[in-house]
């Protein structure tokens, strides 16, 4: 999959006469109804013998919008989401830099210099998705706004679970923990990447040697508490059990760490980049008194961790 970052107003190389799809959205999460929205664009492509391609944005617009100071938490931030794209056959990326400038565009001017000069001929969308100054545009003007250039196939809602579909629904299921939800209405298991860092190597002393993993600032993360975790090293999938939280029984540091137990599996992977899929919540961060409770605790996080892999197998 090739990408291209455009910055407004668009510049000439991008214009081109080449005939696209295009689909349109911000897509944070590509959950199963931007999958949707992706894969009729990819269906129509290929049934025209030429490129999908998706325009996105790039940083979120509410950080551009607010009028005060705002940071955004992703579910998937930009290289993951264009990995999640690629599988669905997207031939092209579009990441517009979203900025003053560009949000002030009219509805029509942004038809007009982006969605006809990148060479659209059929654009696909969800129902709900605005564009142009204050998000005016709407989804039954956009082929009106298009004066015939392209045709505009309009995605309907998709429900699930007594709710619409939705990176903001997602969300909430995430801050909850509800991570069979999450991995529900995404339709496939939640991920972050990180890179593994030397921490207090205290987990080793007490027969559970953990991976301490750096994770991008901008990244969602689970709540506080254990998981079930499933992590890619190098390519090798293992299972493990992962603790997000601040290491309250040794100290009251409030540095937030996530810590991987990697169950069956002994090497050294300082430096490696790894992804961990989220898959249970079992418990908050508990307080010791000493070790001893500590340990006897992680050995039944273990079993429990154990368990649920198994039963997963068995399902399967």
């Amino acid at each position: 999959m090739e990408i291209k970052r455009l910055h407004h107003p668009l510049a000439a190389e991008f214009k081109t006469t080449e005939p696209i799809v295009l689909a349109l959205g911000f897509f944070d999460g590509v959950h199963r109804g931007h999958q949707a929205v992706i894969r009729e664009a990819a269906a129509e492509a290929k049934k025209r013998g030429i490129k999908c391609a998706v325009m996105t944005f790039d940083p979120h617009p509410s950080m551009v919008l607010s009028k005060v100071k705002k940071t955004v938490k992703y579910l998937t931030p930009l290289a993951q989401k264009g990995d999640e794209m690629a599988k669905l056959g997207v031939d092209i990326l579009y990441v517009t830099r979203f900025t003053s400038h560009f949000s002030s565009l009219l509805p029509e001017e942004f038809v007009q210099q982006y969605i006809s000069e990148l060479g659209a001929v059929h654009v696909v969308a969800g129902f709900d998705y605005s564009y142009g100054k204050f998000g005016a545009g709407k989804m039954e003007q956009l082929a009106e706004y298009g004066n015939g250039q392209f045709e505009v196939t309009t995605v309907g809602k998709l429900s699930d679970m007594n709710d619409k579909v939705s990176s903001t629904v997602i969300r909430r299921y995430l801050n909850e923990g509800d991570m069979e939800a999450v991995t529900k209405l995404l339709g496939r298991p939640y991920e972050t990447k990180g890179t593994v860092i030397h921490g207090d190597k205290r987990g080793r002393t007490i027969g559970f040697p953990t991976a301490n993993i750096l994770t991008d600032h901008d990244l969602m993360l689970p709540p506080i508490g254990v998981y079930a975790t499933r992590i890619l090293v190098n390519g090798v999938c293992y299972e493990s059990m992962t603790s997000v939280g601040y290491n309250i029984t040794f100290k009251d540091e409030k540095i937030l760490s996530t810590e991987v137990y990697i169950l069956d599996f002994n090497d050294q992977i300082y430096g490696e980049e790894v992804i961990i899929e989220w898959h249970k919540y079992f418990r908050p961060e508990l307080k010791f008194n000493g070790i001893e409770g500590l340990v006897e605790q992680l050995k039944l996080d273990e079993i429990n961790t154990r368990d649920f892999f198994n039963g997963q197998s068995k399902d399967n």
